[in-house]
């Protein structure tokens, strides 16, 4: 199958636009998957001073006027939190921080810690109130709507570029992806990676149509149990049975979640969700079919 890519940066991570090879509107299509992700990324960013999610998070206590496109995806975080009886939660921040994910992550690689800060408290999603487009954190909460905010990009990044006339798209963002569109003829190979050697290929699955996420607590690390996925039941960093999680979901949103919910909930999570997980111990569990 021959395909076009574009492949730009941004939240934090490479982005790739495929679809079909010499489409007429694959440059506008582009244009508008790149307008996306720098939209979507000044709005939700907790590492842009002036974003959007910035403000809400420096008036906390206070109420906030939000754009509509932030009130849908904080009401959709929150909706997910209950979903997921708080496994994911979008108030982890406080607990991010105190892991040591303070900065850019390339940042936090060059002055890693080696030592947690005390945990800080979660769950506090509960306690967010929003009225129309005015929302209020309670006083000492602070959002991170991070990977949740990618995945809802992806979504908004591939319907955007059917709109724009593509008979099929993939937007990949660091290995999140979702298919718009009718898919090409027998689907689009996805690579699952080891989560201990990147160069290494676990599974290879055939996406025809939806989306994929991958949690691991192997990837934005910088030290021995010190990475990114907080469990909210500690305010630590996870440390459970599962290394890594990727799941299929119709949306790439709905993936990031159960990606983070598998990832906490351990094996039993391949009998509700399709879905690969490696464990700590070298197993893997699989209700997903390789290609």
């Amino acid at each position: 199958m021959s395909t076009s890519v574009l492949a730009f940066r941004a939240m934090g991570t490479d982005v790739r636009l495929i679809g079909p090879a010499g489409h007429p509107t694959f440059a506008r299509a582009g244009d508008v998957v790149r307008d996306t992700f720098e939209r979507e990324e000044h709005r939700c960013s907790r590492f842009r001073a002036d974003s959007e999610l910035s403000n809400v998070n420096a008036c906390a206590g206070s109420w906030t006027q939000v754009s509509a496109g932030l009130t849908r995806i904080v009401v959709a975080a929150i909706d997910a939190a209950r979903r997921t009886q708080g496994r994911f939660d979008p108030t982890v921040l406080p607990a991010v921080l105190a892991a040591g994910y303070d900065r850019d992550f390339d940042e936090v690689l060059a002055g890693a810690r080696a030592a947690l800060r005390p945990a800080a408290p979660c769950g506090r999603w509960e306690e967010i109130e929003i009225h129309g487009r005015r929302l209020r954190l309670p006083t000492g909460a602070a959002l991170d709507l991070g990977g949740f905010a990618k995945g809802w990009t992806v979504d908004l990044a591939a319907d955007a570029a059917i709109a724009a006339g593509l008979p099929w798209a993939l937007v990949n963002a660091g290995g999140d992806l979702r298919l718009g569109g009718a898919g090409p003829e027998g689907g689009i190979d996805v690579a699952v990676e080891d989560p201990e050697d990147q160069q290494v290929e676990l599974a290879r699955l055939r996406l025809s149509h939806g989306a994929l996420a991958t949690s691991s607590v192997t990837r934005r690390a910088w030290g021995h149990g010190m990475h990114h996925l907080i469990d909210p039941a500690t305010g630590r960093p996870a440390d459970g049975a599962v290394l890594q999680a990727t799941v299929w979901a119709p949306t790439c949103a709905e993936a990031e979640v159960a990606a983070k919910d598998a990832l906490l909930s351990g094996p039993a999570a391949v009998e509700r969700s399709a879905a690969i997980l490696v464990l700590r111990d070298g197993e893997v569990h699989a209700s997903l079919e390789a290609a």
